[in-house]
């Protein structure tokens, strides 16, 4: 096994490093790529998504995960939020970017020329991260399955009602508690502006009644936050997409951070044994 970690991927269109881990088994066999997107105050080592690594290294895949350039890490410290000036300053258009420069990336990297298989791309998204593979696989041609974990149906609902944007657009930032850290994460009103400045490119329903590739969505019945009705609405816009919901799983798919046991809970192992049949389907 090779496994690069902590890579400072340079963002080319927003200066700023994209922190990336990349796994696989150096032995120059040309390998399924597959990329994974953290969610919403997420990042790449959150709760057990190391963990699950081993299970697509046993099945000759090249995996990679990322932190989104503006999730809120940093560098020298990829964990938590550091850096909440960035964390404010992000917006699903920067995020799309950040997983663009990623592929072109990977692509376009001779250390791994050998040990992939540029028309094998799969990308796999949890929660927000769902809604932005599901875009980015709609518009990049590249992409050839993508999958989502209790992934976002509809970017524009999760917008306050009309009189909190007024005051949001007043005081120009808004902010929410980390419960964990107990930090305030602020949420500048570009965050709003740049979404309706990009609204039909954002809209999932229309990315999803466009794709043309395999769509796997699993979804938990016991999601609070993304709710099942949202998995069943991806499934009806794209009828061609499978559609899994585990009883009892709920939004961190059995995880929680941090994570101190040394396997996967029971619902990660579920979705990630299912994503890989998924992906390695021929």
């Amino acid at each position: 096994m090779n496994k690069l970690i902590n890579i400072p991927v340079q963002s080319n269109k927003h200066n700023k490093p994209i922190v990336t881990d990349v796994f696989y088994n150096k032995n120059e066999i040309k390998k399924p790529v597959v990329i994974f997107c953290h969610g919403y105050k997420g990042y790449k080592d959150w709760g057990a998504w190391n963990l699950m690594v081993d299970e697509f290294l046993k099945n000759e895949l090249f995996f990679v995960k990322f932190n989104f350039s503006h999730n809120g890490g940093t560098l020298e410290n990829p964990i938590d939020f550091p850096d909440l000036e960035a964390f404010g300053k992000n917006n699903f258009v920067l995020e799309l970017d950040d997983l663009e420069t990623i592929i072109n990336w990977i692509l376009s990297n001779s250390e791994f020329k050998n040990e992939i298989d540029p028309e094998n791309i799969t990308l796999i998204g949890h929660s927000r991260g769902g809604g932005i593979v599901t875009l980015k696989a709609s518009e990049d041609k590249r992409i050839t399955k993508v999958i989502s974990w209790a992934g976002v149906s509809n970017f524009g609902v999760r917008f306050p009602n009309p009189e909190m944007l007024k005051m949001w657009e007043k005081a120009g930032v808004s902010y929410i508690e980390n419960s964990r850290t107990k930090q305030q994460m602020p949420h500048y009103f570009q965050f709003y502006t740049n979404f309706k400045e990009n609204e039909e490119r954002l809209t999932i329903s229309k990315a999803v009644a466009n794709l043309k590739i395999p769509q796997l969505i699993i979804q938990g019945d016991k999601d609070e936050v993304v709710k099942p009705i949202e998995a069943k609405n991806l499934h009806s816009w794209n009828p061609n997409s499978e559609l899994l919901i585990i009883k009892g799983m709920e939004h961190p798919l059995g995880c929680s951070q941090p994570w101190t046991q040394p396997k996967m809970p029971h619902y990660l192992a579920e979705v990630v044994k299912n994503s890989i049949s998924f992906l390695l389907k021929k």
